[in-house]
């Protein structure tokens, strides 16, 4: 059929005056096509994209199959991230299984990976830290901390680039540690035990509040914790006259004592502080000590601790054998990639400069298609400084623009773009707010080449369902409001790095609801900024549960696995990942430009719409209609000029998938799509017929 440009599409339009008292109670789609309905353009083949991220041992030999690269590339999501679940795992990325240590007759000290073309590279593996200070992290959680280990021998140490040794930027950098006690303790005696290098000014003090989420708690000195001329060793503190009921303990450390163990040779030695064991408790009316710390070498039975740095030392022997990253070359080999510029990443928080400058010359010397580069991942999850980040990402920008002055660099990948500032009360609240404020401390904001986060946003997988689906619109566009505020700058592009329905698995998530939310998180991100977002959960999964019982089983996942992790019976999240990337877009790189749509008429905000001019003159709606039992038939109306709307007569096609196509059936681990059919397609003739719309229900209407 002939296409028809908008102008002959506007032409053809009669004019339908409506009544004020319809336009406020009739439900209806009004689509704005004047210059003022005008919102982001974008190219679907940059902006639409999935992400592959680090797997259990063994299950990137089960992914990466043919069988499972064709399924995955048939969602039509043209882009690619590489995550990195080495660095939510307090982990080095070893991206090279061959390079070279700084102690390399004991394999120990910090990695280099090898930047020389070589064999293929098909896996890749991280490296736990074995000087941590965190009793959890936030990828397999199977470590502990070094503070509260009862092991004299262990010691925590803070990452040596932050310290003026190295790092330059005149500001001051202070690290820290936290103890948190099992509840409100009285304290009057700290014990600490340094290792080489220690603090020779710190203070020691106590949160002033029961929960950490406390707006009014503040960091307070004991009485007697600010020192002034430590000298390292095993130091007990008397920290009050008398006890200080507390929950939360700090010990800020100020300046370092620039010594190294005995033996040592690298400048990584004596730099930062090192710390091997802490307690806090009070001296009983006999003299003993009473310790409120438990020290054990398990994560769930020491006293939690957490820090603001890790030194990224390490042995051949700490290889986590549980983890595994997709080789550099296994995943530009793959195709899924698509020959499109792959968002790659590099380690930050727990890595060196040396290793991220060799993986960029190692990709440049490949020659693979890479124009950006992500620093880190997560660091708002760490509960790290900003100013902390921002020293590491501004020192390896510094060193990686030598290595590869062609790419864009940037991050963080936040957890989430509203996280706040973890128990630090004064300055910018937002964790996103205080690293542009370092930025443009440092005068160096044109050095943060795009902004990235992750878009998970709901830990809660119970309740109503449906009013989260509802919630969405409101949360993804403070998330865009937090940015803005904060000075991120809106020339750059940001990135939705990781969006899905959780950061935890449920029902929900395979159900209907999956692919509805799949379509109001790419519709709404297409509308307002129409940079690229990737899925989370490219491969086959089953259902499982992680978090809440009353949450049930299932998976952010397109297709369910079968015994041999390969790709079996599509889900939800598969039919509209095609119906966003091959019916409401046109697909390949032509540029879109997304208009205007208001809703008017539904309770609720149940339904949500949005519409592109796509380059080949079709204009595409997408209308999503998340009431869990409510029907619609919906006229749509063209706003053509500031006091003219007219109704919609041209013919269009339609594509609509929902529960009538889709259905999960509940049965704990082995729930599975009872009814699995595509979506329904039709046309409708010229004329004023609305369109109908099921409950839980994606339709997409084109113009012809």
């Amino acid at each position: 059929m002939r296409t028809l440009s908008f102008a002959l599409v506007a032409a053809s339009l009669l004019p339908q005056p409506m009544s004020a008292h319809a336009r406020r109670e009739a439900p209806r789609l009004i689509v704005d096509l004047t210059p003022a309905g005008q919102r982001a353009a974008f190219r679907p083949a940059l902006a639409m994209g999935a992400a592959i991220d680090g797997a259990q041992a063994g299950d990137i030999d089960r992914l990466f199959t043919p069988h499972n690269i064709a399924a995955m590339k048939s969602l039509g999501l043209p882009s690619l991230t590489y995550r990195l679940r080495t660095e939510l795992g307090i982990e080095v990325w070893h991206w090279n299984p061959a390079g070279t240590w700084s102690d390399p007759d004991r394999q120990q000290g910090y990695w280099t990976s090898d930047d020389r073309l070589g064999e293929p590279i098909g896996l890749s593996w991280g490296y736990k830290l074995p000087r941590r200070g965190d009793t959890v992290d936030n990828a397999n959680n199977a470590d502990y901390s070094r503070l509260t280990d009862g092991d004299p021998a262990s010691f925590w140490k803070s990452n040596p680039y932050l310290d003026p040794v190295s790092l330059h930027d005149g500001r001051d950098h202070p690290q820290w540690l936290v103890v948190r006690l099992a509840g409100m303790t009285p304290l009057d005696t700290a014990r600490i035990a340094w290792g080489e290098p220690y603090a020779t000014r710190y203070k020691v003090q106590y949160w002033t509040a029961e929960s950490e989420y406390n707006e009014k708690g503040e960091w307070r000195d004991f009485p007697h914790g600010d020192v002034d001329a430590g000298r390292g060793g095993e130091v007990q503190l008397s920290l009050s006259d008398a006890p200080i009921k507390a929950k939360f303990l700090r010990i800020l450390m100020r300046q370092g004592s620039g010594t190294a163990p005995a033996g040592a040779t690298n400048w990584r030695d004596k730099a930062g502080y090192a710390v091997r064991e802490v307690s806090f408790g009070s001296i009983q009316p006999g003299g003993s000590f009473q310790d409120a710390v438990v020290h054990a070498a398990d994560h769930l039975g020491q006293t939690f601790t957490h820090v603001s740095s890790t030194d990224p030392w390490h042995r051949a022997v700490d290889r986590d054998v549980d983890l595994e990253q997709v080789g550099i070359d296994r995943i530009f080999a793959s195709g899924l990639g698509n020959g499109l510029p792959v968002l790659m990443p590099t380690g930050l928080l727990f890595d060196t400069p040396e290793n991220m400058a060799a993986e960029l010359r190692y990709l440049t010397r490949r020659g693979y298609p890479v124009t950006q580069v992500e620093l880190g991942e997560e660091p708002d999850g760490q509960y790290g400084e900003a100013a902390d980040y921002g020293a590491l990402y501004l020192a390896a920008v510094d060193r990686l623009k030598a290595a590869a002055p062609q790419i864009s660099f940037g991050g963080p990948s936040l957890q989430n773009a509203q996280t706040g500032n973890w128990m630090s009360p004064t300055g910018p609240t937002s964790w996103i707010g205080r690293f542009m404020a370092y930025l443009r401390e440092r005068n160096r904001v044109s050095d943060l080449g795009f902004a990235s986060f992750e878009y998970y946003p709901f830990d809660d997988m119970c309740g109503k369902i449906h009013a989260k689906l509802i919630d969405q619109d409101r949360m993804l566009a403070a998330a865009i409001a937090q940015f803005t505020t904060d000075g991120v700058p809106t020339t750059i592009p940001w990135i939705i790095s990781e969006y899905g329905f959780s950061a935890y698995s449920g029902r929900a998530m395979s159900q209907m609801t999956g692919g509805l939310l799949m379509a109001s998180i790419v519709g709404q991100w297409a509308t307002d900024r129409g940079d690229p977002a990737f899925m989370f959960g490219y491969g086959p999964g089953n259902p499982v549960n992680q978090h809440l019982a009353c949450a049930g089983y299932g998976e952010m996942t397109p297709f369910m696995a079968d015994g041999q992790g390969q790709a079996a019976q599509p889900t939800a999240i598969f039919r509209t990942a095609q119906l966003l990337s091959q019916d409401w877009i046109a697909p390949g790189s032509g540029r879109h430009r997304a208009v205007g749509v208001k809703a008017e008429g539904f309770p609720g905000n149940e339904v949500r719409a949005y519409a592109v001019r796509r380059p080949d003159g079709h204009l595409a709606l997408l209308i999503v209609n998340r009431s869990p039992d409510m029907p619609y038939d919906l006229p749509v109306f063209l706003r053509t000029g500031a006091n003219r709307i007219v109704p919609l007569r041209a013919a269009v096609s339609i594509v609509q998938y929902g529960r009538e196509q889709y259905q999960w059936l509940d049965q704990g681990p082995a729930s599975h799509p009872a009814r699995n059919l595509p979506p329904v397609r039709s046309r409708r003739a010229a004329g004023l017929a609305p369109i109908s719309l099921p409950p839980e229900s994606i339709t997409v209407v084109i113009t012809q």
